[in-house]
């Protein structure tokens, strides 16, 4: 219920923005992903992964002032590798090294300051950064029946990136995940939550 009463808060959010005399604009994003999981305890060991990350980026900046919104609907695939087959609890039932692979729906609705009094040199190149939280739906997952998985997660990202030709970006951020992703189903206590940096680039229509 906390994940849709904080959905819900932000697309208000949005909604009251787009009444607003803000320039919108909105391009294809391609990127890709360096997760990991952050269990609550260190019981295995658990190798990172890398995923792609593509979707639309949405930009709606007030002019003048520099500040704006990001939104955005990206696939992004986060995981890791989890070596459950060091544990007896999981290596009687068969498991070893797992690979936990989640297939989201991301919803990032990020604020942004973006330098743009620069004497006409920003329209070359203008640095820009954004945070803010992000949202995310399961849409698949990998077959470990040893783990379960929530319909989402909230993560909080802060990134830094840059602007060329005032149609290109280049960004980096890390997200740090605030509810889990995922949880052992013989292990009550036992959970994680996404960890991981992205890069980008962004092409604006």
């Amino acid at each position: 219920m906390k994940f849709l009463k904080y959905l819900l808060v932000c697309v208000a959010f949005i909604g009251a923005t787009l009444q607003s005399k803000a320039e919108f604009r909105y391009g294809a994003q391609v990127g890709a992903g360096f997760t990991t999981l952050d269990f609550k305890q260190d019981l295995v060991t658990v190798d990172g992964a890398v995923g792609p990350r593509v979707g639309v980026q949405g930009e709606m900046m007030f002019p003048g002032i520099g500040l704006g919104l990001r939104i955005g609907a990206l696939y992004a695939m986060k995981g890791a590798t989890l070596d459950l087959g060091s544990r007896k609890i999981w290596a009687v039932d068969g498991y070893g090294k797992e690979h936990l692979y989640l297939h989201t729906l991301e919803i990032p609705v990020n604020l942004e300051f973006k330098w743009t009094r620069m004497n006409g040199f920003e329209d070359t190149l203008a640095p820009f950064v954004f945070g803010g939280p992000v949202f995310s739906f399961n849409v698949a997952h990998s077959s470990c029946k040893a783990m379960e998985y929530p319909f989402g997660s909230i993560g909080l990202r802060a990134g830094v990136g840059a602007e060329i030709f005032k149609r290109w970006q280049v960004a980096g951020s890390y997200t740090w995940g605030m509810t889990y992703t995922t949880k052992a189903v013989k292990l009550e206590n036992y959970s994680a939550r996404n960890r991981y940096w992205a890069v980008s680039a962004t092409y604006f229509f």
